[in-house]
């Protein structure tokens, strides 16, 4: 039996028929390499392109952070449930950070399972 966390895909974990959905499926994280203690700053996450019908799409887009020297890890920052052509896998978030660590952004495909992606964040 699998380990849950064994069921996310991520560029540095697919293989086989896993690697061609990789450019599509793996969310992107844009937001500043370094940022100042409890100053907000902006995170976009997309995913795509994607298809977005009722038989394929992504739907949702979970966002949590993994604070360095935090007893238990890690903090839910965000959830989006998105709506086949409604709603682009598109998610702008305001945050502020105390401390260094990693963000990671994971979306639903319908078709294809989850993907996993991280950036790391240091905070001065």
């Amino acid at each position: 039996m699998k380990r849950f966390g064994d069921l996310i895909y991520s560029p540095e974990k697919a293989s086989g028929e896993a690697i061609s959905k990789v450019e599509t499926h793996t969310p992107k994280i844009e937001a500043p390499e370094k940022v100042k203690a409890n100053e907000p700053f902006e995170i976009k996450v997309t995913v795509g392109p994607h298809p977005n019908q009722v038989a394929h799409s992504i739907r949702f887009i979970k966002v949590y952070f993994e604070e360095e020297g935090r007893g238990f890890n890690p903090v839910h920052i965000a959830t989006i449930y998105l709506e086949p052509e409604y709603a682009e896998p598109k998610l702008t978030l305001t945050v502020k950070l105390k401390k260094s660590g990693v963000l990671y952004a994971i979306e639903y495909c319908n078709l294809h399972g989850l993907w996993e992606a991280r950036k790391e964040i240091k905070v001065e």
